[in-house]
């Protein structure tokens, strides 16, 4: 069997010239004795001008830092060593090829001992990543706008059913956890389905616009939570909120929505649209789950309709017995 041809040192150059990452030889004194064309492009330093000098240096920022710390136990080792690219993401002062100022790349680097004869080595391996930490960074952020899409009602701009439901079972959680308060607001715009047979759906919405805009901005805590409910319905999720405080908060919300003075339909009950509201608060004892404070704040509303609209019905155990 004939043996392999050595390859000319020429194509070893050219090879070297070619690869598409940096590649740096350090002896065992820290001194450099190869240095590619990557990473002189990337560096703005040519090989003539870097060749024996020690890597920290030329690179005192290095010094201390983990990637000596890397070459040192792979040289005493003799194992391989990886950076994290998540805790150095730029190590080298690198630039993309031919600017040499503005951002660092994004670097993977890998340190490699090796022998040559009685001589230790290192081979030091740095990837530019940029492109691939810029895709993530794009995902990241397209996932992160998506979530917020799926917790915001398209029409209105405040939360949705879904974020409400969340925000509803965290907050009951904690407020059972702690033995807090909590205060549930189901509210309805009285005669809507007259406002929009007599205005149009697209009249609807501006309205139901309107109406969410001014319900959302009584609620100031970053607690609160305002939510389109379904429909022509809003819920607020109210932490820490007792019952009497709720109902003055439900009040001072009907009264905002009242003032807006929108004009309402002929066949409406009043002349301007108005709000219903139901209100029920946390009991550890009953209304300790998100079914039950539901059923209470929707019954409280209900009564409003019943009893006029326009109106606030503040949930009452006694209610409940009359039923």
């Amino acid at each position: 069997m004939s043996e392999l041809a050595p390859v000319p040192p020429t194509l070893s150059a050219r090879v070297l010239g070619l690869a598409q990452l940096g590649l740096i030889v350090i002896d065992a004194g820290m001194h450099i004795v190869m240095w590619n064309q990557w990473m002189a492009s990337r560096s703005g330093k040519s090989a003539h001008r870097v060749l024996g000098q020690d890597l920290f240096d030329l690179y005192g920022e290095l010094r201390g830092q983990r990637l000596e710390q890397a070459v040192l136990s792979a040289l005493q080792s003799n194992l391989p060593q990886t950076l994290s690219p998540s805790l150095n993401p730029s190590p080298f002062p690198l630039y993309p090829a031919g600017s040499w100022g503005g951002e660092r790349v994004e670097q993977a680097v890998s340190v490699t001992p090796f022998n040559e004869g009685k001589e230790r080595y290192c081979l030091i391996e740095v990837s530019d990543i940029s492109a691939i930490v810029g895709r993530e960074r794009q995902l990241r952020s397209q996932a992160e706008a998506l979530r917020a899409q799926s917790y915001v009602d398209g029409l209105t701009g405040i939360a949705n059913r879904r974020h409400f439901d969340v925000a509803l079972d965290r907050e009951l959680r904690r407020a059972l956890r702690n033995e807090g308060q909590l205060s549930l607001l189901l509210m309805d715009i009285d005669s809507f389905k007259a406002y929009n047979d007599h205005f149009g759906h697209q009249q609807g919405d501006a309205c139901l616009t309107l109406v969410a805009e001014a319900f959302a901005s009584m609620l100031q805590r970053p607690a609160d939570l305002a939510a389109r409910y379904g429909g022509e319905e809003f819920a607020a999720v109210l932490p820490d909120t007792s019952a009497e405080q709720a109902a003055l908060h439900a009040e001072a919300i009907r009264a905002k929505i009242a003032s807006l003075n929108i004009n309402h339909a002929p066949a409406a009950t009043r002349p301007h649209v108005t709000m219903s509201i139901g209100v029920a608060t946390f009991d550890k004892e009953r209304l300790n789950d998100a079914a039950a404070i539901l059923a209470a704040a929707d019954s409280c509303l209900y009564a409003a309709k019943k009893a006029g609209r326009d109106c606030v019905i503040v949930y009452r155990h006694q209610q409940e017995n009359a039923a």
